[in-house]
């Protein structure tokens, strides 16, 4: 850190790295961009000078509602919709509140769980899963179909909603395999899993018809 508050470090240029001096101001900028992206990871280039300038890139997007969520110990940030203040007229929402459809919300759900359940085993590195692996864990809780082609659809138009909301990501290289990302912690605590877990049980117990709504139905996008 310089005495004028710049820092010196690699910044991507197109699909080249440069290295160079670089002010508060534009790192502010970078690291606001990179949150309209989508989800800022402690492995990404952005991470550290989304932390240093926290405090001003958080006065950037209060201006228009939103709230920037810095997670250290999970390792990830993101935007989300700011309480409006008691007395004060809500701003017009900058993100886009999505309806999930009852598959969309039963794989996050899902995800989420085999998600705790790694973690809790102590297991190194990412959860990755196989494609089958995911078709396998979602057929048990979807209504009964004679149209497997259907269902196949059904649950493949899931995952690629899934993938653009950032909750999946594929692996490159490694056709058929998925990461789960961290961030389905941030949209499934631990009280929605458990009262969604339990409702699950009582569907694969009765056999009942697929429901038409959840309490994990809609999410920030």
């Amino acid at each position: 850190m310089t005495a004028s508050g710049s820092s010196t470090s690699d910044h991507a240029v197109g699909d080249r790295v440069t290295t160079g001096r670089v002010t508060p101001e534009r790192a502010v900028a970078v690291s606001a961009i990179r949150l309209m992206q989508g989800v800022v990871y402690q492995e990404s280039d952005a991470w550290d000078d989304l932390v240093r300038h926290q405090g001003a890139v958080r006065d950037h997007f209060a201006v228009v509602g939103l709230e920037v969520v810095v997670d250290d110990d999970e390792g990830y940030a993101y935007l989300r919709t700011a309480d409006t203040p008691e007395g004060e007229n809500a701003l017009p929402r900058v993100i886009r509140r999505r309806t999930l459809t009852y598959a969309d919300s039963l794989l996050l759900v899902l995800l989420r769980k085999r998600l705790a359940e790694f973690e809790s085993a102590g297991d190194p590195g990412q959860l990755v899963l196989t494609h089958d692996e995911i078709v396998e864990m979602i057929q048990l809780f979807l209504h009964r179909s004679t149209d497997e082609a259907r269902e196949q659809h059904q649950i493949d138009a899931s995952i690629n909603r899934l993938v653009g909301m950032g909750f999946l990501r594929q692996l490159k290289d490694r056709k058929g395999e998925w990461e789960v990302r961290r961030i389905l912690k941030a949209y499934v605590d631990a009280e929605t899993l458990s009262d969604f877990s339990a409702k699950l049980a009582e569907y694969a117990d009765a056999d009942a018809p697929e429901p038409t709504s959840t309490d994990a139905g809609d999410t920030d996008d």
